[in-house]
């Protein structure tokens, strides 16, 4: 047997030794690509869903959602003091596990608890996202508060995937533990749901900047966006090198008149921006790329939502989903 194994590992042939190393070569080439194809996860589930508020009562997508949970609800929330939302945490708190990190600054008595932490001073914690029993991810622009649903343009993005909750799941338990403007990169950056690609980003430690950057670096045809807040010269600038393309812009009228906005400088490069007409607030952080690709989440293209606040983004490439926010679009367009 000794022989044998000297025999087959060791040939006295050249034909023989290049078997080996071929065989050797495949043998690797398998394992390098079955690893590949098993970081991104693919999975059949229930189609996403889309809202905008005001038009649309967001507040009872994220009532009807939390009512639904059989085991978890753990919600990031920048603001909350929506009546009826707070409701159903408390009557959910007392059959299931409920948790909920809220910024500092906006920590009120009628959500105290030892289900309710809150972020230190030193960044805003500015997540707008819930998991629902590791099975379903509400995320957007959206606060549940009186404002972000009734006066302000808003929108909701409900996913159903264990591999997106799983990326939530992670940064919601490093919120818990006081992990603030910081922790590890995504576990699932890319996950296919019905043959939709999804990227998923946290910042600051995914650098959601350069992902908006690339998204304009590829666009094809057009890109039209929608910013509550828009400082990020980086941002800017890969969209004023973009001539030849279709783009437009709205930016929310009470911030595009800052120090820091960028609202008058695309306007001199020849980019086809305006300020929003909504007596309250256009809410949105929103990218859309060919009519087929959308960005949403909280970031807004700030230099404080890449590098210092807690923050999540969300790329869909989807026609669907695009054309959806595209009404939008050209709803507050006009």
């Amino acid at each position: 047997m000794d022989k044998l194994i000297f025999k087959l590992f060791y040939p006295n042939d050249a034909l023989g030794l290049f078997l080996v190393i071929f065989a050797a070569f495949l043998l690797g080439c398998a394992q390098i690509t079955g690893k590949a194809a098993g970081q991104i996860p693919m999975e059949t589930a229930r189609n996403p869903e889309v809202y905008f508020c005001p038009r649309q009562d967001c507040s009872m997508v994220f009532e009807n959602l939390i009512d639904s949970a059989n085991s978890s609800v753990h919600c990031a929330l920048y603001d909350i003091n929506l009546k009826n939302v707070i409701r159903s945490l408390a009557k959910k708190s007392k059959i299931a596990d409920v948790k909920v990190v809220i910024d500092s600054s906006n920590y009120r008595e009628q959500i105290k608890g030892d289900g309710i932490r809150m972020d230190d001073d030193k960044q805003l914690m500015h997540n707008k996202f819930c998991v629902i029993d590791g099975e379903a991810v509400i995320t957007g622009s959206f606060n549940p508060t009186s404002n972000d649903n009734y006066n302000n343009n808003n929108n909701v993005v409900v996913v159903y995937s264990n591999a997106l909750a799983e990326n939530y799941e992670d940064e919601f338990e490093e919120l818990w533990d006081g992990k603030f403007g910081q922790g590890n990169n995504v576990r699932n950056p890319t996950v296919y749901i019905n043959n939709i690609k999804f990227e998923n980003y946290f910042c600051p430690e995914d650098k959601c900047e350069s992902h908006i950057v690339n998204l304009i670096k590829n666009a094809q045809s057009s890109i039209y966006f929608m910013a509550f807040s828009f400082t990020n010269e980086e941002i800017a600038d890969a969209l004023i090198k973009r001539e030849g393309l279709d783009i437009r812009g709205i930016f929310d009228s009470s911030q595009s008149s800052s120090k820091y906005s960028q609202f008058k400088r695309v306007q001199e490069f020849g980019i086809n921006a305006k300020k929003d007409s909504n007596k309250y607030k256009m809410h949105h952080k929103v990218f859309i790329i060919d009519n087929e690709t959308v960005a949403t989440g909280s970031f807004n293209p700030t230099f404080s939502a890449d590098a210092k606040n807690d923050e999540n983004l969300l790329i869909i490439h989807d026609k669907k989903i695009a054309n959806a926010f595209l009404n939008e679009f050209d709803s507050v367009w006009q």
